[in-house]
């Protein structure tokens, strides 16, 4: 069972290295596809791709590896419990297409991460991802699934249709993801509650009414919705919407937190208890929930009337007077009513709020002291987590996001 404690420490190290534009980048997306009035940071386009391609050339040379065999990338999970996550693979290939725009070798990485992926199937359902692999790149720890990994995956895919097309290579990216948006309905989600499960052992007992928050990621479901015709994922997705709402307004009214975990999915959701899967913070804004206004935040820019504007705009107003409008004293983790259960700053918590921030009228000034502060902070060379969390911020505060 995948029940790993991610590594995390509130730590930095110096970074390096920009990544060069060269001939066979396929043209950059731009901020058109973002619904009107969202905010952006105050700085040239130039500085804002400049600083994107600072950050996404440090997390290449620190986190990929073709150490797994002749045509394969893999991403490095140097802070995690093993050396391949499956939510780090799902990073990079997301990464990997919406760079195509900068990076001629977006491709080529992008499909060396999938042949890992394939490699690697959990031995419960051959179209998810074994969660976990160790420094010979041997599935490990069960090799059964980890649920965001696998949405993840499947949500890269289907950039990369959108980026490259299905029919010139190697891969057929929209069939792949087919594929595996059809094993995340089988297999990780809980058909009588419409949640995710955390993984595709979780559908027991002790762990089929509940779910991860960070899993809540309403842009990734309408993608499958898209992409297979599905209904179920409408359901699915707007289950998650009602939870969120119910969530901050019973737990979190002054904060609009959410928990890393969330149990009792089957009749009123709540909570976990601590130490439900990872940790003394399961019920707090903590390791994983850090990720929740990134996530919500992006649908909110992305999609005229999302449930996720009036979600995270909780998230931006209390932040702000929490920390004074001051991005420096964002801490690593809180209850859900607002005090600090780690103190130190670490990008995981500070970058997505700057998501969040996007789409809210009045947040431009904190908008681009966020964007200040995440432009130069100095990352730490063996945080796979917080470096991907980053980039994929980055991406989206630059306008180099598009969706599937």
């Amino acid at each position: 069972m995948n029940r790993a404690v991610r590594a995390l420490a509130v730590s930095a190290a110096l970074v390096g290295g920009v990544v060069v534009t060269g001939g066979g980048a396929k043209a950059a997306v731009t901020a058109s596809a973002y619904v009107p009035g969202t905010l952006r940071p105050s700085v040239a386009q130039s500085t804002q791709d400049s600083v994107l391609n600072k950050y996404y050339a440090f997390w290449k040379a620190n986190f990929l590896t073709t150490k797994c065999g002749t045509g394969t990338y893999a991403v490095l999970s140097k802070d995690a419990d093993h050396s391949f996550v499956a939510e780090g693979e799902g990073y990079g290939m997301t990464i990997a297409a919406l760079m195509a725009g900068k990076d001629p070798d977006a491709r080529k990485i992008f499909d060396g991460i999938l042949k890992f992926v394939k490699a690697h199937p959990s031995v419960n359902d051959k179209d998810l991802h074994a969660a976990e692999q160790d420094a010979n790149c041997k599935s490990v720890n069960g090799s059964d699934s980890a649920t965001d990994g696998d949405l993840e995956i499947a949500y890269g895919l289907l950039i990369a249709d959108k980026q490259w097309g299905s029919t010139t290579g190697t891969y057929d990216y929209k069939a792949e993801a087919v594929r595996i948006i059809n094993g995340i309905k089988r297999a990780e989600v809980n058909n009588s509650t419409k949640f995710p499960l955390l993984g595709d052992w979780g559908n027991d007992s002790q762990y089929k009414n509940s779910s991860r928050s960070s899993d809540w990621m309403p842009g990734h479901l309408r993608a499958f919705k898209a992409a297979t015709g599905d209904p179920f994922w409408d359901q699915v997705r707007t289950r998650q919407e009602t939870a969120v709402t119910q969530l901050q307004s019973q737990y979190a009214p002054t904060t609009g937190l959410l928990p890393d975990f969330v149990v009792n999915t089957n009749t009123t959701p709540k909570p976990a208890p601590a130490n439900f899967l990872e940790s003394e913070y399961d019920g707090k804004y903590s390791w994983n929930a850090c990720r929740d206004p990134w996530r919500l935040g992006v649908d909110a820019v992305t999609v005229s009337g999302s449930a996720a504007k009036a979600q995270v705009a909780k998230m931006t107003t209390w932040i702000k007077s929490k920390t004074g409008n001051d991005p420096t004293k964002i801490s690593s983790g809180y209850t859900l009513t607002g005090t600090t259960t780690e103190p130190g700053e670490h990008p995981c918590f500070t970058a997505p709020f700057a998501v969040a921030a996007m789409s809210d009228p009045n947040s431009q000034a904190w908008l681009d002291k966020l964007w200040a502060r995440i432009s130069t902070v100095s990352l730490d060379s063996t945080d796979y987590y917080g470096t991907g969390i980053q980039v994929q911020v980055l991406i989206i505060l630059t306008g180099n996001f598009t969706t599937p």
